[in-house]
């Protein structure tokens, strides 16, 4: 099984994963030890603080300050944390909103907290689309 698949089985949730499109690496094979490949670009899935430094690294894009901003917008991140609907998409649509970068983390469920971390592991990704938008989504691992 690959670490793509198993952290989204929610059983890697002290790695992060993020997604770097074809067309937004310069160099994809430098990575392609450490990626999978999938349809439109790689997946990287990485210890924690290490995978926060690599996603810095191959965007330029603070992945902390790309969570507190993304979290203004809502938008939908795909399951398999590859793809995305940019949320201005239908409001500008001449625009390119092919998504750039996914990051994202999950978080074991904590019945504590309550809400949709009472019902099992959560997902939280952040997506940055061609156009510029900045965007998040959060979802219950299915298992």
């Amino acid at each position: 099984m690959s670490k793509h698949t198993e952290f989204l089985a929610g059983e890697r949730v002290d790695d992060v994963l993020f997604f770097l499109h074809e067309d937004a690496v310069s160099n994809p094979e430098a990575l392609a030890d450490y990626a999978d490949p999938v349809d439109d670009g790689i997946v990287l899935v990485l210890p924690g603080d290490r995978g926060r430094s690599a996603f810095q690294s191959a965007t330029g894009i603070d992945p902390m300050g790309l969570a507190q901003e993304a979290m203004k917008t809502e938008g939908e991140v795909h399951d398999d944390c590859t793809d995305a609907n940019c949320p201005v998409a239908e409001e500008e649509p001449e625009e390119n909103h092919t998504t750039k970068f996914v990051f994202a983390f999950a978080e074991a469920q904590n019945e504590e907290v309550g809400g949709i971390y009472a019902e099992g592991d959560v997902v939280h990704a952040y997506a940055v689309c061609a156009c510029g938008e900045r965007y998040s989504d959060k979802w219950v691992v299915e298992g």
